[in-house]
């Protein structure tokens, strides 16, 4: 049965009874379920439902489906998804039966000209032979909600973060009772070799301490190991027969963490698009940074992967961007008066953006082409200087929150629709309006290390293991504003904090009171994550006594004290994300472009040899040219 509105012909599953389609996709479509008020109908000849509209309301409807026509026929033609194998079925009461247990969103995305049945052998098993023995029962209709696949198990991102991470969030309440969670490798372990390499790795909330045991056998128990063997399109049908054994005939949706190299994401990334997507529920994939190499490989990169899932699949991880100083960004601004005025150009000074880290990483992995600017300056660093300065968004909706960090709303008119999905269309926001960064803006560093034999210790190599730089935004809130960021490895001490500093207070009465530095009793608001969570707000006062005399103080927000709760490690709570579908703490396509548009000169600059790192000590302050690019500015150094 199929739906006519004014000759045109609705899916329901994708779109409102309002919306209306060219009558071509009429006959690729069968109608499961849908709801619309009765009197917009009647059945017509043939078995058909008709709607009537009329009138300025009948016209709005359709205008407004027509131009979301065009957006969606743009989107299907850029993306060019692959349609689903066309199964038929033996009779229409099969047919019922199947799509009686679907909900609507469940339908594939299908391309025009493509017609698609659903067969009653939907939820079948695969043909390959099962070799795991299920350690729950399984009941049609009862299986899990969701299945969570770590794609390179046994790598030591899966093995010390990813299996962790699920398990708190499984014995907290946030994942399914019955989940199913799968390791996939190249290497020939059982199940059980996979659960005991990941047992000693798992903790219980030290808030809960409760069922412990009993909650980490559950979660082992439904953990399943996959030897993808050389061949991924192989291992990935592997992968979708046992998730459709432990899923049953039951709705299901998919997440696939992608741990693995950036030379092998492509492939598997197109293998398990083809081989192991679900028809009965939603999938989404997860990729760890870095997001290619340099803006061109990036481009090649997020092509392969449109090429098979929408924009809205995609979530690319940076798992310091989960931490909680930066999902509590857009709080601060947007839930407090207080702040909400003094966010311009016209209060703010300054505003400094540090993470340093008092430890080195593998040698082999940090020099060989990838360096602090890939891995932490593209998107950690630049995603946490669009939340500080973005403009507010319409809603919390994580694509109306990445809107402003990258591009404005389009307007809703017929003929822009046609040049939605063209770059040079959208206009800036944000990272958009990050000046070009010149060279005498740039400090980066390397650090050197010395053996007991006092014999200097350093790859031959100009990977910079600290990048120091001035940022500015040119637009009408931040005009004339410096954002010094300041990373860096091997330093004195782990710290990330965020320092947005104040303008002086114009004619200020207490200017003798104050003393020669000024700057030091200038209000700042100090947001730190490292090495404790706090929020500080500096402010001049008296000192009690007689006399009057002045003092900075900072107003203090421990977490420690305020709050006694164990913070969630990050993969926790962008795992969550996912899960939930929040995605604004991930970057999209568009924004990804950006963050390499603002880079890629830099990057230029060092692979022609033009900017040489400066050397550190290791365990010291950094290059000494960054206190000049500071004074440069105008800005006061804050000590470490």
């Amino acid at each position: 049965m199929s739906m006519s509105i004014s000759a045109l012909s609705v899916p329901f599953s994708e779109y409102s009874v309002s919306t209306p389609i060219p009558l071509s996709y009429a006959h690729q479509f069968s109608i499961r379920s849908f709801a619309a008020p009765t009197s917009k109908f009647h059945l017509g000849s043939g078995g058909r439902h008709v709607v009537y509209g009329g009138g300025a309301t009948g016209f709005c409807q359709r205008f407004c489906g027509l131009k979301r026509w065009i957006f969606e026929s743009l989107n299907l033609q850029k993306h060019n998804k692959q349609p689903g194998p066309a199964i038929e079925f033996k009779n229409s009461k099969e047919k019922i039966a199947v799509t009686s247990q679907l909900e609507d969103s469940s339908l594939p995305h299908i391309q025009p000209g493509v017609s698609m049945e659903v067969s009653a052998s939907l939820g079948s098993h695969s043909s390959f032979p099962q070799t795991h023995s299920l350690e729950f029962p399984v009941e049609r209709g009862q299986g899990p909600s969701l299945c969570i696949a770590v794609i390179g198990a046994t790598g030591e991102l899966a093995r010390r973060k990813i299996f962790p991470a699920l398990f708190a969030l499984y014995y907290s309440g946030f994942l399914p009772e019955n989940v199913g969670i799968f390791g996939y490798s190249r290497k020939k372990l059982t199940d059980e070799d996979l659960r005991s390499t990941i047992a000693s790795t798992l903790t219980c909330r030290v808030d809960h301490q409760e069922n412990c045991g009993d909650k980490m056998d559950a979660f082992l128990s439904r953990t399943y190991h996959i030897d993808g063997g050389c061949d991924n399109k192989e291992g990935m049908t592997k992968l979708n027969s046992l998730m459709e054994q432990i899923e049953g005939g039951s709705e299901a949706n998919r997440i696939f963490y992608l741990a693995v190299p950036q030379e092998a994401l492509e492939d598997v990334a197109s293998s398990l698009a083809d081989k192991a997507q679900t028809s009965k529920g939603w999938n989404r994939i997860i990729i760890e940074k870095p997001f290619g190499l340099n803006a061109l490989s990036s481009r090649q990169m997020t092509q392969s992967l449109l090429s098979k899932f929408e924009e809205k699949q995609i979530y690319r991880i940076d798992h310091l961007l989960g931490r909680n100083l930066i999902e509590n960004l857009t709080v601060l601004r947007f839930a407090n008066l207080v702040f909400q005025p003094l966010w311009s150009r016209t209060f703010i000074r300054n505003v400094e953006v540090i993470l340093s880290e008092d430890v080195v990483v593998q040698a082999a992995r940090y020099f060989d082409g990838y360096g602090i600017i890939r891995d932490i300056v593209h998107s950690h660093i630049l995603q946490t200087i669009a939340l500080l300065a973005m403009e507010p968004p319409i809603s919390l909706d994580g694509e109306d929150i990445r809107n402003e960090k990258v591009c404005v709303h389009v307007v809703p008119n017929f003929w822009c629709m046609y040049f939605l999905y063209s770059e040079d269309f959208f206009q800036v926001k944000v990272l958009r309006s990050i000046r070009k960064l010149e060279p005498s803006d740039i400090i980066l560093g390397q650090y050197k290390a010395s053996t007991k034999d006092k014999v200097d210790v350093y790859l031959n190599s100009l990977t910079p293991t600290y990048f120091a730089a001035a940022l500015y935004i040119d637009n009408a809130r931040w005009d004339g504003v410096p954002f010094l960021i300041r990373t860096g490895l091997g330093l004195i001490q782990h710290r990330v904090e965020i320092r947005i500093q104040f303008h002086h207070v114009p004619g200020n009465l207490y200017r003798e009171r104050i003393g020669h530095n000024i700057d030091k009793a200038t209000n700042e608001l100090i947001l730190c994550d490292v090495p404790d969570e706090a929020i500080l707000v500096k402010v001049n006062n008296k000192i009690p006594g007689l006399g009057l005399q002045l003092d900075s103080p900072q107003l203090n927000l421990l977490y420690k004290d305020k709050y006694k709760l164990e913070i969630p490690d990050s993969y926790e709570h962008l795992l969550l994300d996912v899960i939930n579908g929040d995605n604004h703490l991930f970057m999209r396509s568009d924004e990804l472009a950006a963050a390499w548009n603002i880079l890629s000169p830099v990057l230029h600059e060092i692979d022609n040899n033009n900017i040489a790192p400066e050397l550190y000590e290791l365990g010291g302050r950094g290059p000494v040219g960054a206190y000049y690019l500071w004074a440069k500015h105008g800005v006061r150094w804050a000590e470490d």
